[in-house]
C-alpha cells in the first residue's frame, strides 16, 4: 500500500472482510434487516465510501465491535453505490441523511442515530 493510499484511504481493509458486517444492496436486504430488529436491536452504518472522515469513523467502529465481546446485529450500506436504499432509510425512518451515520433499529423503529465523531458501540450496546 502506497503513503497516499494509507492517507486517502487507499484499497486497505474494506467492510466486505469484516464478519460481522451484513450488507444491505437491495430493498430485500432492507426488509429483512427491519424484520430482523423484531427479534433483536440492530444497526444500520451508512458509508461514503468516498470520504475520508467516513472511512476514518468506520474503522474506528469496526475496531469498537472487533474488541467487544458484546453480540450486535450490524449492516452496512454503501450509500454511494446504494443511494435510492439510503433516501428510502431516511424517508421511512424520518431521520435527516447524514455520512456517516449509525441508525438504531428496534422493533421496527428507530430508537437511535449518531453521525460522524459521534458514532460509536455505545449507541447499540446501551
Amino acid at each position: 500500500m502506497s503513503f497516499f493510499d494509507k492517507i486517502f484511504g487507499g484499497k486497505s481493509e474494506t467492510p466486505d472482510q469484516k464478519t460481522f458486517w451484513k450488507k444491505i444492496e437491495s430493498e430485500e436486504d432492507l426488509t429483512k434487516a427491519i424484520e430482523d430488529s423484531f427479534q433483536n436491536k440492530i444497526a444500520i452504518f451508512k458509508h461514503s465510501t468516498s470520504c475520508f472522515i467516513s472511512r476514518t469513523v468506520l474503522k474506528n467502529f469496526e475496531k469498537e465491535v472487533e474488541n467487544s465481546d458484546q453480540p450486535v446485529n450490524v449492516y452496512y450500506l454503501d450509500l454511494l453505490a446504494h443511494r435510492s436504499l439510503s433516501n428510502k432509510i431516511a424517508a421511512d425512518f424520518e431521520i435527516r441523511h447524514e455520512s456517516p451515520q449509525l441508525i438504531v433499529i428496534e422493533n421496527g423503529k428507530p430508537v437511535n442515530s449518531a453521525s460522524h465523531q459521534d458514532i460509536s458501540l455505545s449507541q447499540i450496546v446501551s
